[in-house]
């Protein structure tokens, strides 16, 4: 999967959620959620797994599956 496609699935997955929420929630930087959101960076496997828990989605269906 690209990074287009991921960081679409972020925005989608992030709703009305704030970028600012998000980043707390997962203990990254805003700057983190916005280069993921905007295809600029992957991020590491253990923040994945934040992600993935932080929206009760699966990792796979943010960063692999199509």
């Amino acid at each position: 999967m690209n990074t287009k496609e991921i960081s679409q699935k972020l925005i989608n997955l992030r709703g009305n959620k704030t970028r600012e929420d998000v980043a707390i929630a997962i203990g990254v930087s805003l700057s983190a959620i916005a280069m993921y959101e905007n295809g600029e960076r992957i991020p590491r496997d253990e923040i994945k797994i934040k992600i993935a828990n932080y929206y009760n989605v699966s990792v796979e269906s943010i960063f692999f599956a199509h």
